[in-house]
């Protein structure tokens, strides 16, 4: 789980500039619609303005039996039906600039989260994630309205305040007199809101994280049986949940509290001061209710803190989805096919840097094109990372990799996907059907018989064909052990072979006979011409043209299998030890 900065820290400010970064962004994406949130908002406090003079002068007119009295009258009706239908707008256009910016947070965050390297990826759980482009960016989304709004908000009262000195002075001065103590409110509570909606939200995103992995490992905890202490562990965070949530809403009801005393104060003594000066024949009786209307416009300042809390608490949720937003994006090039040849992949110089540690250091290997080279070492050793390198899963801190002469980083998204196919330990299967979750990837749209060779080829084909509808069969509906989704995931790769076929322990869960089977047909029918095998099987390693043996990061040797064996620590490598067993030996 990432974890949180603490205030003031550069990763503080770092984030608070990516969440602003993200909702201009946004806000840019519905420029028009938030333009029209502005329009439609500001025309409202115009007539919100226009109204008290218009009723108090329609009143003198009225009162002194004026004819003109009563079409001054239907203007005031009309201004207030004006102010009606644009709030009415107002809102129904806020509404589809949430939405739309809520959606564009989310499908950029996603986009992000997919085109980044997958060891960035993995830095977010995925209750974070799930948390970060739901409930958080529908948070962020509402900031691009909700800033809209807030400043035309602010018109009405600041409107009402000048009014207020043009109908009378002295009321004027009356209201003026609690300004300071509502604008120090309202600072207080933009500074002390913000740190609390941030730490509510925190523990949120750990809630969120730790209920991802517990659901990922129900069937461990039933088997376990420590259901109660799991549930205590994920519900733990509670306690600080809701002491951060009733101190936030302790802080904005405390605000409105006092901003609710305040500004009724404030009107009394604005109708005292009025009365006063209309028993002086300062002030008519017009001009006595258009101050007080102008009054009651001057303390809607107080009303401006609902907004600044939900701008608060949108930018705040901002900085969770902002954080997949600016994962580094894993750089494409150009090219649409890398140069003819036979496959050959070469890795010059390859580094690889995690967390600030080297975990791959100066590796140069050549694999001829049409061989199958077996990746072994021991764990941590950086074979997997070998293997993602390779297939360009991830860019190369230092050096290089090569298909055929062409850089793999100079190839665009398409026609590296074309040429390197991946198989995976732990294969995640997408579609609607067991067909389609084996063509995934695959493009152009493989034939239904191609589907079934792949099938064949990774031995899935005699499970496939018993489930109720064959191929056809939903994902859902086609219960599989650990194996039989290995060989779908193998049989997904192989479907779409292209120069480079990258097997990431991808044969572990299945059966000697099996994983035979499938080196087989990997060598005779699949049409990749180059195998990189990462492996932990002695007759995998046997079998291959070449193994390239890994430790600590580093390419302690390299050979045939039968060469490397006579080394004793190669052989511990598949637990013989010392013992002279046989290359070929599964171990």
């Amino acid at each position: 789980m990432t974890p949180p900065e603490a205030a003031g820290t550069p990763g503080e400010t770092a984030a608070n500039r990516a969440a602003d970064r993200a909702l201009r962004a946004a806000a840019r994406h519905s420029a028009g619609r938030t333009a029209a949130v502005s329009g439609c908002s500001l025309a409202a406090a115009c007539a919100a303005l226009a109204e008290p003079a218009l009723l108090g002068h329609a009143l003198d007119l009225l009162l002194r039996r004026d004819p003109s009295g009563t079409r001054w009258a239907l203007y005031c009706a009309a201004v207030i039906a004006a102010e009606v239908l644009l709030d009415a707008a107002t809102a129904r256009l806020t509404g589809g600039v949430d939405a739309r910016s809520t959606a564009w947070l989310r499908r950029r965050g996603l986009t992000a989260l997919l085109r980044t390297a997958p060891h960035h990826a993995a830095r977010h759980s995925p209750g974070e994630v799930s948390a970060r482009l739901t409930a958080h960016a529908a948070g962020a989304g509402t900031v691009p309205a909700a800033v809209a709004t807030a400043v035309t908000a602010l018109l009405p009262p600041a409107g009402g305040l000048v009014a207020l000195f043009l109908v009378d002075v002295w009321t004027g001065l009356a209201f003026l007199a609690g300004v300071p103590v509502l604008v120090l409110l309202l600072r207080t509570f933009t500074r002390a809101s913000g740190a609390s909606v941030g730490r509510y939200q925190q523990v949120q995103l750990a809630l969120a994280g730790r209920l991802a992995e517990a659901l990922a490992g129900a069937r461990t905890i039933a088997a376990a049986g420590t259901a109660g202490r799991e549930a205590a562990r994920i519900l733990a965070p509670l306690p600080e949940l809701g002491r951060e949530g009733r101190l936030m809403w302790r802080i904005y009801g405390g605000t409105a509290a006092r901003t609710g005393a305040l500004l009724p104060l404030l009107l009394y003594v604005v109708l005292g001061v009025g009365g006063m000066r209309l028993a002086a024949g300062a002030l008519g009786v017009g001009g006595l209710l258009a101050a007080v209307r102008y009054a009651g416009l001057a303390a809607g300042a107080g009303a401006v803190t609902g907004r600044l809390a939900a701008v608060v608490r949108g930018r705040a949720a901002a900085r969770r989805t902002a954080a997949l937003l600016d994962l580094p994006e894993l750089p494409q090039g150009d090219l649409e096919h890398a140069a003819h040849g036979p496959g050959t992949l070469e890795l010059r110089g390859v580094r690889l840097v995690r967390a600030g540690r080297t975990v791959l250091d100066g590796v140069d290997l050549r694999l001829a094109g049409g061989t199958t080279t077996a990746i072994v070492g021991r764990s941590g050793s950086g074979k997997s990372l070998l293997a993602a390198a390779a297939g360009r899963l991830t860019s190369c801190d230092g050096g290089r990799v090569l298909l055929d002469g062409t850089p793999l980083e100079e190839l665009t998204a398409g026609a590296l996907r074309r040429e390197v196919g991946h198989a995976f330990e732990r294969p995640a299967l997408f579609g609607p059907s067991v067909g389609a979750a084996i063509a995934f990837g695959t493009r152009p749209e493989p034939a239904a018989e191609a589907v079934r060779r792949a099938a064949r080829a990774a031995g899935a084909d005699p499970f496939v064909r018993r489930l109720p509808e064959g191929y056809g069969t939903p994902l859902a509906d086609a219960p599989m052990s650990g194996g039989e989704l290995q060989r779908l995931g193998l049989a997904r790769a192989f479907c779409g072979a292209g120069r480079v076929l990258v097997l990431d322990d991808a044969t572990s869960g299945l059966d000697t006979v099996t994983a035979r089977e499938v080196e087989r047909a990997l060598a005779r029918d699949v049409g990749a011409r180059t195998r990189l095998v990462v492996t932990h099987r002695a007759s995998t390693a046997a079998r291959a043209d070449l193994v390239v043996w890994l430790e600590e990061g580093r390419v302690r040797a390299t050979g045939a299998h039968a060469e490397l064996w006579r080394d004793p620590g190669y052989r511990a490598l598949f637990g013989a030890g010392g013992k002279p067993a046989g290359p070929g030996a599964d171990r």
